[in-house]
């Protein structure tokens, strides 16, 4: 049993087994969330077991079970991961940087397109996103027909691609490789076929990449 749950963790769109800052970051407030929960489940298990075996008491005790155990200790738990959560979310913001890398992303029925800046003008690219490994990628994210959403589970979080809209999400591979990616939005009959990868260059690769020999 062991085995089966860790083996659940991995794979090519698993959301823990990360490969970037981004999504450790996301993985982090996932397993913090699950310990909350946990907590809480424990909490509030131990507190109905605690009232069955004493039995009632009367009004007396009603304020410690409502007022301390019944809200109050929830209430710090919940707090807690809440601060905890906004302090992560602003750790994925895309915010200006100077070694960023900038690319379009666009949205289709059924496909992705990809733009971006080469040494000899702009490098276009279906189903594919060429990244430099270690270094942050803005995604700029658009939509060319109806709503999509960009994800890439093991590089970061998922953002909606909306008609007249551009969204931006930052992505980082740690190393060089290649990621899946899908379309995580319901967009027509062919939703499930709409996937992409992303493949993270090292430095030689990139520039060779960049002159268009790739």
């Amino acid at each position: 049993m062991p085995a089966l749950i860790v083996g659940g963790c991995g794979g090519p769109l698993s959301t823990l087994d990360v490969a970037g800052p981004a999504a450790g970051h996301i993985a982090t407030l996932w397993w913090v969330m699950l310990g909350g929960s946990a907590l809480l489940t424990l909490l509030t298990l131990g507190l109905l077991a605690l009232a069955f075996r004493r039995g009632p008491r009367g009004a007396r005790n009603s304020g410690l079970w409502i007022g301390w155990l019944g809200l109050a200790m929830p209430s710090v738990i919940l707090i807690a991961l809440l601060g905890y959560a906004l302090m992560l979310g602003e750790r994925t913001i895309a915010r200006p940087s100077s070694d960023v890398v900038t690319v379009e992303a666009t949205g289709h029925q059924w496909y992705w397109t990809f733009r971006q800046p080469g040494a000899n003008g702009t490098i276009a690219t279906r189903d594919i996103l060429h990244i430099p490994a270690g270094q942050p990628v803005d995604v700029r994210i658009a939509s060319a027909d109806v709503i999509h959403s960009f994800w890439v589970p093991r590089l970061g979080g998922k953002m909606d691609a909306i008609p007249g809209l551009t969204n931006i999400l930052r992505i980082e591979a740690s190393d060089p490789g290649l990621f899946e990616g899908q379309c995580a939005e319901f967009c027509g009959l062919n939703h499930t076929a709409n996937r992409f990868r992303v493949m993270a260059h090292d430095a030689e690769s990139w520039a060779a990449f960049q002159r268009g020999e790739e």
